[in-house]
């Protein structure tokens, strides 16, 4: 596998042109290093040429100062260009995490089935990880020692030709030796991150089902195969590893070959005295200087390998597109929204359509109770409804009567802007409850929030909150108690004030007193709105305007609520009669 050397430089420009003034700092930190690297050997070989030739000893100490003075100087460049190499390395990949990011966000539903969290977070941030490595020590330790070869190789030519020829072939060998063997550890590392992100995918699992792993007794399970997927990769890392191996032992030749070729042509040069025994030791000390910055660039080069893997597995990722496309220019009405499903039939998997030919229609205002059985569709109509997939036959319209808008037609940003879910299962975020009420939109100020939690009758729960709107919250509902997630749920969409809004089995898991209170703030939410209401319970649906009962994807039974309830020959009569959730769980 060649490396992707092209498209690592694409990525260094793209994420390294917004910091010109520290690259052109660092540019200039480099050069002052390299520069006093090829000085100070020349101060050396004055140093030894005066104190072997001349009984005057007084030029020696301003030359001993001027070297200690260029050493001292040559650390502080050092120390100094690699803070700011890290900085710029590391500012650079936390861009390129974000995009990254980004990127997966923005892919629709179907990436994110094919992909565990855990594979993600390696993907995002292992990966991401030995990018900002080698980006960190890429200018330094590669295009620096270089640039630095190139120095000590044209100081040489006004010493002796020969000698810089010889070492000129010397060190373009080794370089083409070990671009040359670069590449052989790359599909190895590639290999080994694959392994990482399965590891880390297993371990999400788990660690989310770790009461039904506990409960049931499937800790050995769990713990046998935590130790086949930690084998996996600790194969794949060996393998890689022993890979390197290659390129370390033509290392130490190549450190052996040049030590020799610097005693050898010194020797028989001053021998034959063409070359003072200060050029000697300058020789010797430039060919020690050589080998330095290929031995760093061959460590690099390790570096490389691992980042080239990391590089075409984000590229991978980088390359995928969503099934959704944005490219509606329309705006949805404000108000109430009318819903229209056209024929509508859809699949998670080619040839296994969840929804058949699925048409109904809501008029703005009117509320929609949306029953059946689990696995009947449900959850995937309001799925449809927010584009998180978009149908393979039918249209989904929204707006008003007489005029409604595709939801294809209509942006993403706009779409989901005007539409607004509570569901069971509340993601909070590790922040306040102001941010977690705003999605961390400070333009929302303080005095709507309260008016908000006022209208929803939510005084109590706010009053009991330690901090008030600064009251840090956990992730994963650590510090909310499921009824208290269900409420700030339900703020935030009134926060967002939709058109349409979407409560899937919202109250599922409350107890009663706490339902109670949902229930009023379901009244207040669904006032002067569109509504659908996913649900088991009948109670959940007994403000629903229509009807409608999914069985296998396929309409069974649509009309409005009084007219079913009171039709002995209807579904929902019979689902009325005998209990609700005892038919439908």
């Amino acid at each position: 596998m060649d490396l992707p050397l092209k498209r690592y430089w694409d990525l260094l420009i793209q994420y390294l042109t917004p910091m010109k003034a520290k690259v052109a700092l660092l540019a200039v930190l480099i050069f002052t290093g390299i520069g006093l690297q090829i000085v100070n050997p020349q101060i050396i070989r004055y140093f030894i040429d005066t104190a072997v030739t001349e009984n005057n000893l007084q030029p020696l100490f301003p030359a001993a100062l001027v070297y200690l003075g260029a050493a001292i100087l040559l650390q502080i460049v050092g120390v100094a260009a690699t803070y700011v190499g890290e900085d710029i390395g590391w500012r650079a990949t936390n861009r390129l995490r974000s995009d990254l990011a980004r990127h997966c966000l923005e892919l629709d539903m179907s990436f994110h089935n094919d992909y565990t969290p855990g594979q993600m977070i390696e993907r995002v941030d292992g990966d991401v990880v030995d990018i900002a490595i080698f980006f960190a020590q890429f200018v330094i330790k590669i295009l620096g020692n270089l640039l630095l070869l190139a120095g000590i190789l044209i100081v040489l030519i006004r010493e002796d030709w020969r000698v810089s020829l010889a070492l000129t072939i010397y060190t373009v060998l080794a370089l083409v030796g070990l671009v040359y063997l670069r590449q052989i550890a790359v599909p190895h590392w590639k290999a080994a991150r694959e392994a990482s992100s399965d590891l880390f995918g297993f371990l999400e699992e788990q660690l989310a089902s770790t009461e039904d792993t506990r409960s049931n007794g499937a800790v050995a399970f769990v713990m046998r195969n935590l130790y086949k997927f930690n084998k996996v990769r600790l194969n794949k890392e060996l393998k890689a590893g022993t890979m390197n191996i290659l390129v370390v032992m033509m290392w130490i030749a190549l450190y052996t070959m040049g030590q020799a070729m610097a005693i050898l042509s010194g020797y028989f040069l001053f021998r034959d005295g063409l070359l003072t025994i200060g050029t000697v030791y300058l020789i010797f000390r430039y060919t020690d200087a050589i080998f330095r910055p290929l031995r760093e660039i061959t460590n690099e080069i390790q570096n490389l390998q691992k980042a080239a893997a990391g590089i075409e597995r984000v590229a991978e990722l980088m390359g995928k597109t969503s099934k959704i496309s944005d490219n509606g220019r329309s705006t949805l009405p404000t108000g109430p929204l009318a819903v229209a499903f056209d024929d509508v039939t859809f699949g998670y998997a080619e040839d296994d359509p969840v929804l058949h030919n699925v048409s109904f229609k809501l008029e703005p205002g009117e509320v929609l109770g949306l029953l059946g059985r689990t696995g009947s569709g449900k959850t995937t109509i309001t799925r449809l409804l927010f584009r998180l997939y978009d149908a393979e036959n039918g249209r989904i319209r929204l707006g008003v009567n007489g005029s409604p808008t595709s939801i294809n037609d209509a942006s993403l940003l706009d779409l989901r802007q005007r539409i607004g879910m509570v569901t069971q299962d509340v993601q909070l975020f590790r922040a306040t409850v102001r941010d977690n009420l705003t999605f961390f939109d400070r333009s929302i100020p303080d005095e709507k929030i309260l008016a908000v939690i006022e209208a929803l009758e939510l005084g109590d729960w706010f009053d009991n909150l330690s901090d008030g709107l600064d009251t840090e919250l956990q992730s994963e509902g650590t510090s909310l108690s499921a009824g208290e997630g269900q409420l700030l749920a339900f703020t935030r969409v009134f926060l967002q004030d939709p058109g349409l809004v979407i409560l899937d089995e919202a109250s599922s898991r409350l107890d009663p007193a706490t339902e109670q209170l949902i229930e009023r703030a379901v009244d207040k939410l669904l006032h002067n709105r569109t509504g659908i209401i996913v649900a088991h319970r009948l109670s959940t649906v007994e403000r629903a305007d229509q009807i409608m009962i999914l069985e296998d994807g396929r309409i069974q039974e649509f009309g409005r609520y009084n007219q079913l309830a009171h039709d002995p020959t209807s579904r929902f009569y019979s689902l009325r009669k005998t209990g609700l959730t005892e038919v439908l769980a």
